[in-house]
């Protein structure tokens, strides 16, 4: 604290103007001496506030000869940022630098998505003109799509784990440059088989830590996103994959016949290598779980060793899990509902193109009505679901009926589709665009129940039913391929096994789905 004997005669304090244009002093009391006179033995000195650097220029003035008060002061801009400091002004820019971090990240996790089934249905259009370059088959072409999702199913629970311990955020940002770069070395390794297969095995490695890493997000901010806001969060992230298949089915076939297939690949893995790039200048701020408790944390995982992580992986109670009826409904749930989900995305440009005799930009845009519609269904679902929450419906029953609608929806339309009553093409087109979409219903169902179930175990959770969901990528892709060798019969090969899992789903999912929160603790281990 410095303390200085102002006089009348000092400009410092001539005008408030001139106060406030030097920051570094603080005042906290002053009181001005009258000018002295012979008689006056008492003159009151004043107490000033100074900081650091203030006090150092009242020094060096002392040094100097006296001259006008201007001399004494500091720049006025030089201690701009003093001046915003101490006032508590800040400059509100960029627009969005006062959002709250979990909505950056739920913002930035929804455009990795976006990126993700941009990656993802790309291949479902190259692989047309792939298939005529080098002579695929259709089981071929099956072969090639399907091997995406063995990687997607090995990265499942693996995902879920290392979100639980890292944290959802570092695991997705590795996984999406993974992914990128794996995408952008598709044309390099295309005339060699093996290479082909491996690469597309790593995009599904990265897209497969995904989802648990984004359920993860959501989770550790379980306090701050309620349960009656939990489907729209839910819906905006995981809705960006509809986007995603839009935007991807339609640029992708304008750069195919612009350029070449080759180029989709480059310039769709140099989008997420863009977003890996950006998403490292965003902050953040994560719930870390501690049992029931959770702490409001700037997440840097720590180094940790390979006993902690082994440790950390004998504490999940895999077994507690595994004797839940509701578990069990959501992996076949799961299940089902990809079975639908994979065959469809990987064969309908191809189905569009060879039954309805359409032209690949024809089918590509056909194709791309589906998860457009999902778009606008997802919307409506989520404020569907949390409204029904917010006036008291059980959130069992919310989740039952979109459930149920995703199942039904989709299943209707399919038999529809299937059943040659000589309807035109884009009526057929139509009516799977309807059913498709309404399946987004799903959002506000199974995908939601992890989180209600367990906030802290929801990655790990999302991991296991994935993983299983994942296996229809592997299996249906393939199989669709290989039926539609056999039978040349798109009702047989895509449909009718779609239609059952979807019907066989719905029964389950209604006897036994549950989203009351569950105890999953190592003492039922035992």
């Amino acid at each position: 604290m410095a303390r200085l004997t102002l006089r009348p005669n000092n400009r410092l304090f001539s005008s408030p103007l001139q106060t406030h244009n030097h920051p570094f002093l603080s005042l906290s009391l002053y009181t001005i001496t009258p000018p002295s006179f012979p008689h006056h033995h008492n003159p009151l000195k004043s107490r000033v506030k100074c900081s650091a650097s203030g006090t150092e220029r009242v020094r060096e003035s002392k040094k100097l000869p006296k001259s006008p008060i201007k001399e004494d002061l500091p720049n006025p801009g030089s201690d701009s940022k003093a001046l915003s400091t101490e006032t508590g002004i800040e400059q509100n820019w960029p627009p969005w630098k006062n959002i709250p971090e979990r909505y950056k990240l739920i913002g930035a996790t929804s455009l990795a998505f976006v990126i993700c089934n941009m990656d993802k249905v790309n291949l479902s259009i190259a692989i047309i003109p792939m298939s005529h370059q080098f002579g695929w088959s259709s089981s071929v072409a099956g072969l090639v799509q399907s091997s995406f999702f063995w990687g997607y199913a090995l990265s499942q629970l693996p995902g879920g784990w290392l979100s639980k311990i890292f944290g959802g955020r570092k695991v997705l940002e590795i996984g999406v440059f993974t992914w990128s770069f794996a995408t952008a070395l598709v044309p390099l390794l295309a005339g060699f088989m093996p290479g082909l297969i491996f690469s597309r095995i790593l995009v599904g490695i990265g897209e497969g830590v995904s989802p648990s890493a984004a359920t993860d997000l959501i989770a550790r901010h379980y306090r701050t996103i309620p349960v009656g806001e939990r489907s729209r969060a839910v819906g905006f992230v995981f809705g960006g994959l509809s986007l995603g298949s839009v935007l991807g089915l339609l640029l992708a076939p304008p750069i195919i016949q612009t350029f070449n297939w080759e180029s989709v690949f480059y310039l769709f893995g140099l989008l997420g290598i863009g977003w890996f790039i950006g998403f490292q200048f965003l902050g953040e701020e994560e719930v870390s779980h501690r049992g029931g408790d959770e702490t409001t944390t700037s997440h840097k995982p720590e180094n940790t060793t390979r006993e902690e992580l082994g440790n950390s992986l004998k504490e999940i109670p895999w077994k507690s899990f595994f004797k839940s009826s509701a578990v069990w409904a959501m992996i076949y749930t799961h299940f089902c509902g990809s079975w639908g989900h994979y065959t469809c995305l990987s064969w309908l440009p191809t189905y569009f193109s060879e039954a309805l005799s359409l032209n690949l930009r024809d089918a590509a845009w056909v194709s791309i009505l589906p998860p457009l519609a999902s778009i606008f269904v997802t919307s409506l679902a989520s404020q569907f679901a949390d409204y029904l929450i917010s006036n008291g419906v059980e959130t069992t029953t919310v989740r039952k009926i979109c459930q149920t609608i995703a199942f039904l929806a989709p299943a209707i339309c399919m038999t529809l589709s299937s059943v040659d009553i000589g309807l035109p093409p884009w009526e057929i087109a139509g009516i799977l665009t309807a059913g498709l979409a309404l399946s987004s219903f799903a959002l506000s169902g199974l995908y939601c129940t992890h989180q209600d179930i367990s906030p802290e175990y929801a990655s790990i959770l999302l991991g296991i039913t994935n993983t299983v969901g994942a296996v229809p990528g592997i299996v249906g892709v393939a199989l669709t391929g290989f039926l539609l060798d056999s039978t040349h019969s798109w009702t047989m090969s895509l449909f009718a096994p779609s239609i059952f899992f979807y019907l066989t789903g719905t029964v389950v999912w209604l006897a036994f789905a549950s989203s009351k929160p569950q105890k999953f603790t190592k003492d039922h281990d035992s």
